[in-house]
């Protein structure tokens, strides 16, 4: 297995209602799950191959929870990476070199038989994570906005944040709302002020580590 190592951060939007069922082991919102996802590399590597600075783009869609299968995924990567850097991000995100279970992209891989084509795109990614906001845009594919919960009374940021212990996801990301405008293959029409989700990315082959490791 080669090692690898990933730090950054990750904007997703779903198309759950705030909250996003899924993080609580329950059905999604509209018993689908469709979503978009943005990720940045601060720092990583793989094997020997450098990863840093480079962004990656997914987008996925269940017929229903996520553990049932029968999913459609895309995966796009940087069109500024290296022949290496593009076969290390595909295989990261494919769930390869990967321990069974240590990672959302080998779980999202694994239940999505429906596999596109991977692309390389010029993929536009910010994300600040205390102010939740952000925004994704992969050329062709998808444009992602995101911003702050607003209390319907008074308008004003409406903050919350999920903390896990275990899984394989993130150990604690702020929620947010978001929109997503899909052109590609896979249609996301549902993805409206929905689900936001801001986190930070530390990643291995065994899952989530420290982040000052």
């Amino acid at each position: 297995m080669t090692p690898w190592e990933i730090h950054g951060s990750e904007l997703t939007n779903c198309n759950c209602a705030y909250g996003c069922p899924c993080q609580f082991n329950a059905s999604p919102t509209n018993g689908t799950c469709e979503a978009a996802l943005g990720f940045h590399v601060d720092r990583g590597h793989y094997g020997d191959v450098a990863l840093d600075g480079l962004n990656m783009a997914m987008v996925v869609k269940w017929p229903g929870p996520i553990h049932e299968g029968d999913g459609h995924m895309q995966m796009i990567i940087d069109e500024r990476a290296s022949p290496e850097q593009r076969d290390a991000l595909e295989k990261i995100m494919r769930g390869e070199d990967t321990e069974e279970m240590a990672t959302m992209w080998w779980v999202f891989s694994m239940m999505s038989p429906n596999k596109e084509d991977t692309l390389y795109k010029k993929i536009s990614y910010s994300s600040d994570i205390e102010g939740r906001t952000g925004e994704v845009h992969v050329e062709d594919v998808f444009d992602l906005e995101a911003r702050p919960i607003r209390n319907p009374v008074t308008g004003n940021p409406h903050r919350v944040r999920i903390d896990t212990i275990g899984g394989f996801g993130y150990r604690v990301a702020e929620m947010g709302s978001a929109t997503t405008r899909t052109q590609g293959l896979i249609d996301l029409p549902n993805n409206t002020d929905s689900y936001a989700q801001f986190n930070e990315l530390h990643f291995s082959n065994s899952g989530i580590i420290s982040k000052a490791h």
